[in-house]
């Protein structure tokens, strides 16, 4: 969670957000981080009237980065470890259970033990009571965090990941925050940031489980006319 003089910016886990946070901090001078995944209803209420900007991406883009980040790192989340069996299950069978969480009482269990009850600003930063939301909304884990993240906003502005830096630039241009020298060389020169290693989407899915994203993730596959 980023806050300037001007705006509000949202970070939606795996979406684009590690290049707008470094942006903003690096040439925004107002900028500053008061919290690291952190949902609207956590922010100061001296920032409520601000504009709000946050990301989203494909859901089914989404999976494959979160699945390959977390089997990359020497020490996976507990979210990856619940799901993927403690690493033991490859990427189909993993994301069939992530996405089946909000009903699987055995992990959500799991998850509700290992979280903690306060936000600590690191990691996918989830507190015993969003696992209990979870539970409650019984969505798909992306439209989950993406639910969680705006809930409370009016009117986010929501940028796609798959043209980050074409919205990004006009938002910042409607916000004041452009002409920006800095900002104009870091959205013509720097490579995307915190990205894993993988293939196309949609080598990754079969038919059935490219079509329970599809229903699990519908919110947001929907509002976005997002397709696989």
């Amino acid at each position: 969670m980023i806050v300037t003089d001007r705006m509000v910016f949202l970070h939606l886990h795996k979406s684009g957000g590690t290049f707008v946070n470094a942006l903003l901090l690096r040439c925004v001078s107002s900028a500053r981080q008061i919290g690291y995944h952190l949902p609207y209803r956590e922010l100061p209420e001296i920032y409520r009237n601000f504009p709000v900007v946050g990301t989203v991406r494909s859901p089914w883009a989404y999976y494959v980065s979160w699945f390959h980040f977390q089997r990359s790192q020497r020490n996976p989340n507990i979210l990856f470890q619940i799901c993927s069996n403690g690493g033991r299950l490859g990427f189909k069978e993993t994301i069939t259970n992530l996405l089946g969480l909000s009903a699987d009482e055995p992990r959500l269990g799991l998850l509700e033990e290992g979280v903690p009850e306060t936000f600590t600003n690191h990691g996918l930063n989830l507190t015993k009571q969003c696992v209990a939301e979870l539970r409650q909304r019984g969505l798909g884990f992306y439209s989950f965090l993406f639910e969680r993240l705006y809930a409370g906003a009016c009117q986010p502005t929501i940028l796609r990941v798959e043209c980050l830096r074409e919205e990004l630039r006009a938002a910042l241009l409607r916000l004041g925050h452009l002409p920006n020298e800095c900002a104009e060389r870091f959205l013509d020169e720097t490579p995307p940031l915190n990205v894993s290693s993988h293939d196309a989407p949609s080598v990754y899915f079969d038919d059935r489980l490219a079509a329970l994203v599809a229903e699990r993730d519908r919110r947001v596959v929907e509002r976005f006319s997002y397709t696989l």
